[in-house]
């Protein structure tokens, strides 16, 4: 950027009261959305309020300046991709302004994000209906700047179907509030000597004009969506031409303009009844042609979303952590499967119509399994279609399912020979495809899998286009009907409109932006289809430690993440991702964080100082919880890329004072333990903890007085042991040093189920050495382990941990980690015999008799909240399910995401504020609300820390309960 530009954006910042971000880290964050498009901005401008916006279109008008406006930046077309100032909304105009159930509407600013409106809405019985699958992080602002619409839009229609008004900035600074007029409302506006009238003038006087060419002209209603251009064939059809029409509303033709004609500020939307009753058919089927032949006998019983998943993303889930457990309705190997939803306001007539479908179907033979699920199985099965888009782009290598062709739309009596026809397409190029979506409203999402950083897969990506959209518009459909223009389509609009219509939207647009500042480049005037793509090769492979060879490398795997932004949820939606929860930062978020990876990978150096400081600084809040790897679609593994990365960087940089003592965290302990009591009260010194790098606030975990191997020594196994056989327990130095009374329970439990116990001296997975980047270190740790653990491994002992983070690292790093087959030979045999303490237990359930425990907590609420690496790696379900097996007991979980310990992440300085932020989003409140007659458990150390420091409460793992409910102290 040159001085002079910086100059002028100096007095802009100055005049705002948001942020203006002008350094290389914040506009390469907005530099991409999930397009496959990549454009550096000049500067990224958060505004305040309405009146920052004023500011910003007035001085873009001022300094001729291109304004980008950008939500949550899940647009597939690259609507807020370019080199002009970005506007992002999110980060403070986020209020919902007015809710009023009686009318059933709502007042939000543009950054309100969808599912949170709706759990505000909820007390009333009320939701905004447009369910977008990006739901949970798209706003309203978003979702109105282009109709979006989901899988529901059968029943509830478009976000155009449900926006009321709108509050918008032109493009001179004033303002206008966009609504429904009568006759002589619009007549007062018609004649407005100023930029409005202007507007209002030209849109009237198109429509009455060219009306004929615009009913003609436009894609067909007949049921076919469409986000092509400007709707004004849908002005065209109300007032004051249609008497009986809707009245004049120009908010409508704003709605799917996709930030092109204003800045909007504030939405008004129509809201509805939430459904009273919810139930889903599941038709699995062996052939695509077969499935989509099924679609129009489904709509004859009107359900309210009918969406198709092929075999590819059926595939993919199987090797997806979150998505395996939503596969339990799956049966066999289904080529493609229908997802037949029904809800209903009243509960009335749902539970029929669903046996007469179910009727149908198996009187003509469609799907060979049929299923229905209800609540909350519905949601799970929904849960893998909506995931659709991120398992593509975790497909391993570096072709992947390309957007582009995925937004036709034909009459859902075209779709089977439609369908036929972009595969005959394909079968001539030599290319596979993926389909799914919303098939009953005629959308079907074609992928193609292409490489875009090679020049034949670019070369083919242009001609697939072009013949696609060909065939669209000849099967009389449209090319843009869900995810809009962008940069996508925008080149081949002219095509579908023809140029006498695409000249008047050409008119609409001069009309409402007559300098071109406003998006510029989406709709008209669009650069060609491969220009500015972000996937290139620079055809040079990074040396890494870890093994990436399943992504084809490092530099595919730092591809992986598309942009769709699973990873912006709000607190209590998830594990991923706890920083961004707190600070609500795109750099702080997993989209971010691999976002900039890409960029760095990408470059001719990638280790660069400049590009080192980087990653720096979107890493530095990571807390390498793992969230990402499982919750992630595309499986981003940021924990390991961030190991990844810091040992790059010590590597050039040296090793920092703080993690080379918590790299040798075990040795310190070791020589700490010989005197206990003389360690702790050195460590309570607030000079030590300085001198650490540690807060002086944050307690130091005790050393025991007793190490867990010393005891272990001295003490003979319980009479009679041993006749289910022999148990290893993996001693961590967590447990050997700091909870040896972990390691005791777990010995005493076990062994009153009969059976014999071992323990390993203290050894480390290398855990605490992979989350400082110490991956040398870690590998010579990992190495001992696993040598030490495979004779029993081999022989088939399963061996246990107490802490999760230790256990699991077995079976999730070791092997990409080692070097030398042999030795990773054996860490997969170790892997598959390793289990947490609750997996064993639950694992041997069957052979503990009727009632393993005792009545002692019967009546006990167990609240309970699981470690990251837990949660990502197994899920919930077996801690829930080994507890659940106490007598008496209700066992809660709370919906906490991670506990913002993360190891020694809460105990350093610069992190200890926002380790307890991220405590407070939900498990704080959580615990506080529960009372002193829960019990409060949590297996991981660090989670226990975290809630004694915290709260002064007491959390038990699941061991010490297990004993406590034996009667046992």
């Amino acid at each position: 950027m040159t001085s002079e530009p910086l100059s002028k954006l100096s007095v802009l910042s100055r005049a705002l009261e948001g942020e203006l971000l002008t350094d290389r880290l914040s506009r390469l964050l907005y530099a991409t959305d999930a397009s496959p498009h990549q454009k550096m901005p000049l500067a990224v401008a958060r505004p305040k309020h309405r009146d920052d916006c004023v500011t910003l279109m007035r001085f873009a008008a001022q300094e001729r300046l291109p304004l980008i406006p950008r939500a949550a930046g899940t647009s597939l077309a690259g609507q807020c991709v370019g080199d002009g100032l970005v506007i992002d909304f999110t980060r403070h105009m986020n209020r919902i302004v007015s809710i009023d159930p009686e009318r059933r509407r709502a007042r939000v600013q543009p950054g309100v994000i969808r599912d949170d409106l709706n759990d505000a809405l909820s007390p009333f019985g009320l939701m905004f209906a447009p369910d977008p699958s990006t739901s949970n992080r798209c706003t309203i602002g978003g979702m109105f700047g282009n109709n979006a619409w989901g899988s529901h839009a059968l029943r509830y229609g478009t976000t155009r179907d449900h926006s009321l008004s709108a509050e918008a900035v032109l493009s001179d600074g004033s303002i206008a509030r966009f609504e429904s007029l009568g006759g002589e409302q619009l007549r007062e506006k018609l004649a407005l000597d100023n930029l409005e009238g202007r507007i209002y003038r030209a849109v009237y006087q198109a429509i009455d004009r060219r009306r004929a060419l615009i009913l003609d002209r436009f894609p067909r209603p007949d049921g076919i969506p469409r986000n092509a251009g400007y709707p004004l064939d849908v002005l065209a059809r109300g007032q004051p031409w249609e008497s009986r029409g809707p009245p004049f509303n120009l908010a409508r033709l704003l709605c799917g303009s996709e930030g092109t004609l204003a800045l909007v500020g504030e939405i008004e939307v129509g809201l509805v009844p939430l459904p009273a009753r919810r139930r889903l058919v599941c038709v699995q089927f062996d052939s695509l042609p077969q499935a989509l032949s099924a679609v129009a006998v489904t709509l004859n019983h009107k359900p309210s979303a009918l969406e198709l998943v092929d075999r590819h993303i059926l595939e993919l889930t199987k090797t997806n952590l979150e998505q395996q457990r939503n596969r339990f309705w799956i049966e066999g190997d289904p080529a493609a499967v229908l997802l037949i939803d029904f809800v209903n306001e009243t509960g009335g007539e749902v539970d029929a119509t669903v046996s007469n479908l179910m009727a149908e179907l198996r009187s003509r033979n469609l799907g060979y399994a049929r299923k229905v699920l209800e609540s909350p199985l519905r949601e799970r099965a929904l849960g893998l279609r909506a995931a659709g888009l991120g398992l593509l782009m975790g497909m391993p290598g570096p072709v992947k399912a390309v957007t582009g062709i995925e937004d036709t739309a034909v009459s859902v009596k075209d779709l089977p020979a439609y369908a036929e026809a972009i595969f005959s397409i394909m079968a001539r190029h030599g290319v596979d495809c993926v389909v799914f979506g919303p098939a009953g409203w005629g959308v079907l999402h074609f992928r193609p899998l292409l490489d875009l950083r090679s020049r034949e897969g670019r070369r083919l990506y242009e001609r697939i286009v072009e013949e696609v959209f060909e065939r669209a518009i000849r099967f009389g459909g449209t090319i843009s009907a869900k995810h809009g223009d962008g940069r996508l389509r925008s080149p081949y609009l002219e095509g579908l409109l023809g140029g006498e219509l695409y000249g008047l939207l050409h008119g609409i647009k001069a009309a409402f932006d007559p300098h071109d500042l406003l998006n510029p480049h989406k709709i008209f005037d669009p650069p060609p289809l491969v220009s500015d793509l972000r996937a290139h090769d620079n055809g040079k492979p990074v040396a890494a430690y870890f093994d990436w060879s399943r992504e084809a490398g490092l530099r595919i795997a730092a591809s992986k993440c598309n942009g769709a932004g699973v990873c912006l949820k709000s607190a209590g939606r998830g594990t991923m991702c706890p920083s961004y929860m707190a600070t609500r930062e795109e750099k702080h978020g997993t989209r971010g964080r691999a976002n900039i990876f890409r960029q760095v990978m990408d470059s001719s150096e990638p280790w660069t100082a400049m590009n080192r400081e980087l990653l720096r600084d979107v890493l530095d809040l990571c807390l390498a919880c793992k969230g990402c790897k499982s919750e992630c679609p595309a499986n981003v593994d940021l924990a390991r890329m961030k190991a990844e990365f810091l040992q790059q960087h010590y590597d050039r940089a040296g090793v920092p004072w703080r993690a080379r003592i918590v790299g040798n965290f075990d040795r310190l302990s070791r020589i700490a333990s010989f005197a206990p009591t003389l360690s702790n009260a050195v460590l309570a010194q607030i000079w030590v903890k300085s001198r650490l790098g540690f807060h002086p606030e944050r307690p130091l975990p005790p050393l025991a007085s007793e190490p867990f191997s010393r005891w272990l020594k001295r003490r003979r196994p319980a009479e009679p042991a041993g006749q289910k056989g022999e148990v290893l327990l993996f001693n961590d130095p967590f447990t050997e040093f700091y909870e040896p009374r972990l390691a005791i329970a777990a010995f005493e439990v076990l062994e009153r189920f009969g059976f014999r116990m071992a323990a390993t001296p203290c050894l480390e997975s290398g855990r605490i050495q992979i989350s400082q980047g110490l991956l040398s270190a870690a590998r010579k740790r990992l190495s001992r382990a696993v040598e030490r653990l495979y004779p029993s491994a081999v022989t088939g002992r399963w061996i246990i941990g107490l802490e999760p983070s230790e256990i699991l690292t077995f079976r999730d790093e070791a092997a990409d980690l080692l070097e030398g087959e042999e030795l990773r030979k054996k860490a997969r045999i170790v892997a598959d015999r390793t289990l947490t303490f609750e997996e064993f237990i639950v694992h041997e359930s069957g052979r503990l008799g009727k009632n393993p425990f005792g009545d002692a907590l019967a009546g006990k609420t167990l609240l309970v909240h699981g470690h990251c690496h837990q949660k990502a790696l197994l899920g919930m379900q077996p801690l829930l399910k080994a507890l659940s097996l106490i007598p008496g007991v209700e066992v809660r979980p709370i919906p906490s995401g991670c506990c913002g310990m993360a190891g020694v992440f809460g105990y350093e300085e610069e992190h200890h504020a926002v380790s307890l932020d991220i405590a407070e989003l939900v498990l704080f409140p959580a615990i506080r609300e529960a009372g002193t007659d829960a019990l409060i458990v949590a297996p991981g150390t660090s989670c226990r820390r975290q809630i004694a420091d915290g709260l002064g409460v007491r959390a038990y793992h699941p061991v010490e309960v297990m004993l406590m409910a034996m009667g046992l102290p």
